[in-house]
């Protein structure tokens, strides 16, 4: 049985929650980045909830079509919580630098488009290009649920396992640029939060401490993992597409008593998935005990209550505007 059940799904299960909730009041802020941070974040908590409770203590394959839908949200989530990372220092260091007091909603349109660009276009279509190092249908491993199954090929770095890598390491630029032009600019800088209502001075550095911190854990862990996967399991020639997907409809169901014998698989595994809970926490610490959060979460925990017949005490009073 697993050690970490049912901890791990209640943390999964509230990073969700925690991710989902201030959401609509980022997107009337039209930040796209935090946006998708967190609706990428949520995907995965969701995604890994259901996992861990439906193969909690088995390894039957009763949801294929589930399991097909799920291992492309882990594999989306994980170049596309780092992608909002990235965007989010991209804009950033666009306000640091800012030449005009004002943005047209030209420019905000643009900036969505871009953003939208990064954090959906880029996983679709890196999820499709996991097909070429993909060697069978997926793998079903006892506790953890539905998993990619990723040929371990140099290949597969190419393909898969460098893209956090390289997105983190281009936050970490945006990220040093956006602290040097705020040195550089600070009085045109504080004149242009004055001026945005939907960007505040604390908002800022809220938003600068999430990246920053994102940046920190994201390259590190992309290392660490690509190290354990290259040690965790023996690494094989590409040899041909004929060689890598032989027989591709297979489903390989692993009990946990075989793959917790593999001390660095099972360190793989699961940090891969305690990763998007983390995000999730992270984002509720620097964002969560906002006024304007309390009072959004507030409203969020009182409509759950009232669907069981709980009443507030108290009147929660949404947010002006």
């Amino acid at each position: 049985m697993d050690p970490t059940y049912p901890l791990f799904p209640i943390f999964a299960f509230l990073g969700f929650f925690l991710s989902l909730v201030p959401l609509s009041w980022h997107l009337q802020a039209w930040n796209s980045g935090t946006c998708f941070y967190m609706i990428w974040t949520a995907l995965a908590c969701l995604n890994q909830f259901v996992n861990s409770v439906v193969w909690a203590g088995n390894a039957l394959n009763p949801a294929p079509i589930w399991c097909d839908i799920s291992i492309r949200i882990t594999l989306g989530a994980s170049v596309g919580i780092p992608a909002a990372s990235l965007c989010i220092n991209r804009r950033l260091y666009q306000i640091a630098r800012v030449h005009a007091v004002t943005i047209t909603h030209a420019e905000k349109r643009r900036a969505i488009l871009i953003d939208s660009l990064i954090c959906v276009l880029f996983p679709v279509i890196f999820i499709a290009l996991q097909y070429i190092v993909q060697g069978h249908r997926f793998d079903i491993f006892e506790d953890i649920g539905c998993y990619p199954s990723i040929f371990n090929t140099p290949v597969s770095f190419v393909i898969n396992s460098m893209w956090p890598i390289v997105l983190g390491l281009i936050s970490a630029v945006y990220c040093v640029l956006s602290l040097r032009a705020f040195m550089h600019r600070r009085s045109q800088f504080n004149q242009f939060l004055t001026s945005n209502a939907s960007l505040t001075v604390s908002r800022y550095f809220r938003l600068m401490a999430l990246a920053m911190t994102e940046i920190a854990c994201t390259t590190p862990l992309a290392i660490f993992a690509i190290y354990l996967n290259a040690n965790a399991q023996t690494m094989q020639p590409y040899g041909s597409w004929e060689n890598v997907h032989f027989n591709f409809s297979r489903v390989e169901q692993v009990p946990a008593v075989l793959w917790r014998m593999n001390h660095l698989f099972v360190i793989s595994v699961e940090m891969s998935r305690w990763v998007a809970p983390l995000c999730a926490f992270i984002f509720f610490g620097f964002f969560g005990f906002a006024e304007e959060a309390r009072r959004h979460y507030a409203m969020a925990f009182w409509a759950v209550l009232k669907r069981v017949g709980f009443r507030p005490r108290v009147t929660v009073h949404a947010l002006p505007g």
